[in-house]
């Protein structure tokens, strides 16, 4: 039979992961009830953050909180009251009290002044350290249990540690060297819970045609791309994309990939067609090629084609369909045109994978949502269990999203464990 251990070593709340979902929920907690522990297998908290935005970390968006609810799809429903009772505003009020200067670039993202994603960590010690929250460093937690009304985290070569609660925000399982190798799932499943296999979301994608690996470091700008999605068509862009060795990476591919990669589990390919000048529609570049190309002269189709492509792409598009960039225009014939136009517009590219998990921004898969309850993020299975983070199933696109999911479902899993705890 077990021993009873001494209520005094029990904690109220522990925390295990110390991301941006774990500090935060961290954070929370403490304002709420004293006897909170953060436990982090790594020896310094944040080792994600310090990765993300190319070191730069994009904190959030400024996109409204029902653009925010649209851009995680099925997920939105569920999410509504985690970005409603923290939102990107409440965010960066955070930072901005705790004395962090932000700044917003492009298309709403926002960051750091300082472009350093260490500020942003340094911050969240200081927070940690201000509220006296208690956290154990190289903490590596090995099972979850529950028993005698309270659970048990067995740790590697330590003592266990005892909660009447505990949060699980160990994150998804990409970027592996900084500690999120999926735990968090598997505890997860170890207590009964149902859950999604982890697999790569916004992650850069493998294509079969050759031509790519010819255009590696070769960026588009401005571009658009559609793939159908049963009798649906689903574009995205304009946006910025990057050829590379083994296919295609950059900003949009990246926010298409999620369902893409959704598809390739159901088929073995899936075809993009990028469209390069998406301001300008079929039916008026058609006629303005008639026209130019009707000119008399000895302008040619590669000198053409370099004023909607970057230069060393124009021959690469142009042997694609036979042609030689010498050609002049006055002798294309209307089959070459026609190539030419679908090439501009209708680019083919066949999507055969992508890269592997560990190399994904973001993971999607883990916890199924139908099994926590949104107001609280606690499970519908163990009482006293929540989630937070990259855990939980459901993303959205890159540009600061993901990590305000984080924040977010951070904040409402300490409010509502501190609120149990409050209540006894």
């Amino acid at each position: 039979m077990p021993q009873p251990i001494n209520s005094s070593l029990i904690h109220d709340i522990a925390i295990i992961g110390a991301g941006a979902a774990g500090c935060m929920a961290a954070i929370r907690a403490r304002d709420l009830t004293p006897k909170v522990i953060l436990i982090e297998k790594n020896p310094t908290i944040g080792r994600k953050i310090l990765v993300t935005g190319n070191r730069r970390c994009n904190l959030t968006n400024i996109a409204s909180r029902e653009d925010f609810l649209e851009k995680f799809d099925t997920a939105k429903h569920f999410l509504k009251p985690a970005f409603f009772t923290f939102s990107n505003q409440h965010l960066q009020d955070f930072f901005t009290q705790n004395g962090l200067a932000l700044k917003t670039e492009g298309p709403g993202k926002v960051f750091p002044a300082t472009n350093s994603s260490r500020s942003v960590v340094t911050t969240l010690e200081n927070i940690l350290r201000q509220k006296n929250v208690l956290y154990r460093l190289d903490a590596h937690v090995l099972r979850v249990q529950k028993e005698a009304g309270h659970f048990i985290l067995h740790l590697k070569d330590s003592p266990p540690i005892h909660a009447q609660r505990i949060i699980i925000a160990t994150g998804g399982c990409s970027y592996a060297h900084t500690g999120s190798t999926g735990d968090g799932i598997r505890f997860a499943q170890e207590l009964g819970h149902r859950t999604t296999p982890p697999f790569a979301a916004l992650a850069p994608l493998t294509t079969k045609e050759s031509w790519v690996k010819d255009l590696q470091g070769v960026s588009l700008v401005n571009v658009q791309l559609a793939f159908s999605r049963g009798t649906k068509k689903v574009t995205f862009g304009p946006g910025e994309m990057l050829f590379t060795h083994f296919g295609v990476s950059g900003p949009l591919i990246l926010d298409a990939s999620r369902p893409i990669i959704k598809l390739l589990q159901e088929k073995p390919s899936v075809i993009l067609f990028l469209d390069l000048i998406p301001e300008i529609k079929k039916q008026g570049l058609e006629k303005e090629i008639r026209e130019i190309f009707s000119r008399p002269g000895k302008a040619t189709v590669g000198e053409f084609l370099q004023a909607y492509t970057p230069k060393n792409a124009a021959k690469i598009f142009l042997r694609r369909i036979s042609l030689t960039p010498q050609k002049l225009l006055n002798q294309v014939t209307k089959a070459e045109r026609l190539a030419i136009i679908a090439t501009l517009k209708e680019l083919p590219l066949t999507i055969t994978g992508c890269l592997p998990l560990e190399s994904a921004m973001v993971t999607d898969g883990g916890i199924a949502i139908e099994q926590i309850h949104s107001k609280t993020l606690r499970s519908k299975i163990i009482p006293g269990l929540y989630f937070a983070g990259e855990t939980i199933e459901g993303r959205g696109p890159s540009g600061g999203y993901n990590l305000q999911q984080a924040f977010s479902t951070g904040f409402l899993a300490g409010e509502s464990a501190g609120k149990s705890a409050q209540e006894g």
